[in-house]
C-alpha cells in the first residue's frame, strides 16, 4: 500500500513540475490554462474537482446507513450536472471571453454588469473564501480518516499531510497542474468505483436483495441492546422519507450552477465547439461513478452483514472493503483514489481563492498596472496565503466525528444559492442589472447561513432539518434578482450590446 501511495504522490508532484514549465508565464495561463484545455481533460477535471472525498466516503457511508433512500442525492446531482453542461457551459465560455477576458467568477460578474466600483468582486470573493473554508474542511476530514484508518497515523497528522501535498503542486503548477492532476485523479476514481463494488459483489454468498431486505439495526449498526432487531428497510427508496425529504435530496442538483471550482472548467476549454464532447465525457464519467458509489455502500453493507462484521465510522466503508477484499498493492491504488478525490477538490478550491485574491483584490486595489509575471507571482503567494486560511479549515476538521457529507452540504448550498441564480439568469436575461445581481448574491448567501446556523426552530425542530437550505436560498435569490432588476434602472447600452454580441456568437 505504501508503494502504491508513494508512486501516486510522485506522479502528482511530477505533473505539478511539468505544468510549472509549460503554462505559467501569464495570468491566463496560471489561472485558466490559457483557455486551451481539451474536452477530456476539462470534463474529467470538472468531475474530479466536483466529486471530492464525499463521493468515495460520504455517499457510500450514507448508503450504508440508510440504503436507497439516500440515492436521491446521486440522482439530483447527475440531473444538475447535465443541466449545467447544457444551460451554463457554452454561454459562460463565450461570455467570459467577450467580457474583457474574465478569468474568475467575480471577474465575470464585474465585467458582465460594468461594476466599476468593484462591489460585486469584493462581495463574491468574500463569499468564495467563506464557503470554501467549509468545503475544504470536508476534504481534510476525509484525508484524516484515510490516514488514521489505513496507516495507523494520527488523525491530525493525516490532515496536514493531505493539505501539504496539494498546496505544493497547486503553488507551482497553477490551473494546468490542477487540471492535469484532476484528469489522472478522475481516471483513478472512476476505475476504483467500478472495481470495488464489482469485486465485493462477487464475494457475496447470498442474494444482495435478500440480505438487505432483511437487514436489522443490530446486524449492521450494532443496537443499544443485543436482542433489539429494528428493520432498516434498506431497499425502500422512500424509507423514512417524505416528499420534502426527496425534494431536499434532489435539490443538490441546483448547486451546480453556482460552484466556482466547477464552472471555471467551462471557461478553460479551448472552444465552445468542444462542449458537446466535454458534456458526453463528463456525464458518462459522473453517471457511472455515482452508480459505483451507491453500489459500494449497498454491497458493503451486505458484505458486513454476511460476515458478521461491524465498523465504527460508516463513512470508511470504501476503505474497509479495499483492505478486506484486495491485495495490498491494489488496496494502495484504491486508497490513492480517495486521496485523488480529496486533493482534486482542495486544489481547485485553493486556485479559485488564489484567483480571486490576485484578480479581484491585488490587481484592482493595489497595482492596476501589474505585469503578467508579477500577477503569476502574486497568484502563487496567494495560494500560500489561502493555505494559511486552510489551517482554519483543518481546525474545523479536528472533530473526528465530523460528517463529510454534512460539511459538503453546507458549503454546496452556500455557493448554489449565492451564485447559482446569478450565473444562470445573467446568461439568459438581458434586462438583469447590477442592483439585481448584488441583491441576489447577498440574499442567497445570507439565507443559507441563517438556515444552517441561526438558532431558529419550528415545532421543536431546527429549520435546517425541514428542507435542504439550498431550496429557500435558490428561490429567494432568484426572486430578489428579478424584483430588484425590474424595480431599478435598465442596464446601460454597453451591457446590452455585449449581451447581444454573445447571443450572435452562440
Amino acid at each position: 500500500m505504501i508503494i502504491s501511495l508513494a508512486l501516486y504522490f510522485v506522479v502528482m508532484l511530477g505533473i505539478g513540475l511539468y505544468a510549472y514549465k509549460q503554462s505559467t508565464s501569464d495570468v491566463s495561463g496560471y489561472m485558466l490554462g490559457g483557455r486551451n484545455l481539451s474536452p477530456s481533460v476539462a470534463a474529467l477535471s470538472a468531475g474530479a474537482s466536483d466529486m471530492s472525498g464525499w463521493l468515495l466516503m460520504g455517499l457510500p457511508g450514507a448508503m450504508y446507513l440508510f440504503g436507497l433512500s439516500k440515492a436521491w442525492i446521486a440522482i439530483g446531482l447527475v440531473a444538475g450536472a447535465w443541466a449545467n453542461y447544457f444551460l451554463v457551459a457554452p454561454r459562460l465560455r463565450v461570455y467570459t471571453e467577450k467580457a474583457n477576458d474574465s478569468v474568475t467568477i467575480p471577474d465575470y460578474f464585474a465585467n458582465r454588469f460594468a461594476d466599476n466600483k468593484n462591489i460585486l468582486r469584493v462581495i463574491s470573493a468574500i463569499i468564495i473564501i467563506l464557503f470554501f473554508t467549509l468545503y475544504t474542511s470536508s476534504g481534510v476530514v476525509a484525508g484524516g480518516k484515510l490516514f488514521e484508518n489505513s496507516f495507523d497515523m494520527s488523525y491530525e497528522m493525516g490532515l496536514y499531510v493531505t493539505t501539504g501535498v496539494v498546496v505544493i503542486y497547486t503553488l507551482f503548477g497553477g490551473f494546468l497542474a490542477v487540471s492535469l492532476t484532476d484528469f489522472v485523479q478522475g481516471c483513478i476514481m472512476f476505475l476504483s468505483l467500478l472495481i470495488v463494488p464489482i469485486v465485493t459483489y462477487s464475494m457475496l454468498d447470498n442474494s444482495v436483495v435478500d440480505t438487505l431486505s432483511t437487514a436489522t439495526y443490530d446486524l449492521l449498526l450494532s443496537a443499544p441492546k443485543p436482542d433489539e432487531k429494528v428493520p432498516l428497510d434498506m431497499l425502500n427508496w422512500f424509507a423514512g422519507g417524505s416528499v420534502v425529504a426527496i425534494i431536499s435530496a434532489l435539490a443538490w442538483g441546483l448547486g451546480y450552477f453556482g460552484q466556482p471550482h466547477i464552472i471555471v472548467r467551462f471557461m478553460s476549454v479551448r472552444s465552445v465547439k468542444d462542449m458537446p464532447a466535454m458534456r458526453r465525457i463528463g456525464m458518462s464519467w459522473m453517471t457511472l461513478s455515482a452508480i459505483g458509489a451507491v453500489l459500494t455502500g449497498l454491497f458493503g453493507a451486505a458484505y458486513m452483514i454476511e460476515n458478521q462484521m461491524l465498523i465504527g465510522d460508516k463513512e470508511t466503508i470504501f476503505l474497509v472493503l479495499s483492505e478486506l477484499v484486495f491485495h495490498p498493492l491494489i488496496a494502495g491504488f484504491l486508497l490513492a483514489a480517495i486521496l485523488a478525490a480529496i486533493m482534486s477538490t482542495i486544489s481547485s478550491q485553493l486556485l479559485v481563492c488564489s484567483s480571486s485574491l490576485t484578480e479581484d483584490f491585488y490587481k484592482i486595489y493595489l497595482n492596476r498596472s501589474a505585469s503578467q509575471t508579477e500577477l503569476v507571482l502574486v497568484g502563487r503567494i496567494s495560494v500560500a496565503l489561502v493555505a494559511l486560511v486552510a489551517m482554519f479549515a483543518i481546525y474545523l476538521a479536528y472533530d473526528k466525528d465530523s460528517s463529510i457529507l454534512d460539511l459538503v452540504s453546507n458549503a454546496w448550498a452556500g455557493f448554489g444559492a449565492a451564485f447559482g441564480p446569478l450565473v444562470l439568469i445573467s446568461l439568459y436575461w438581458k434586462r438583469m442589472n447590477f442592483e439585481g445581481a448584488l441583491a441576489g448574491m447577498i440574499v442567497g448567501a445570507v439565507t443559507v447561513l441563517v438556515w444552517f446556523y441561526a438558532p431558529i426552530k419550528v415545532n421543536g425542530e431546527h429549520i435546517s432539518t425541514l428542507i435542504y437550505g439550498i431550496v429557500p436560498g435558490f428561490i429567494l435569490s432568484s426572486i430578489a434578482i428579478v424584483v430588484v432588476s425590474l424595480g431599478t434602472k435598465a442596464p446601460k447600452k454597453e451591457i446590452t450590446d455585449l449581451f447581444d454580441e454573445v447571443e450572435k456568437e452562440l
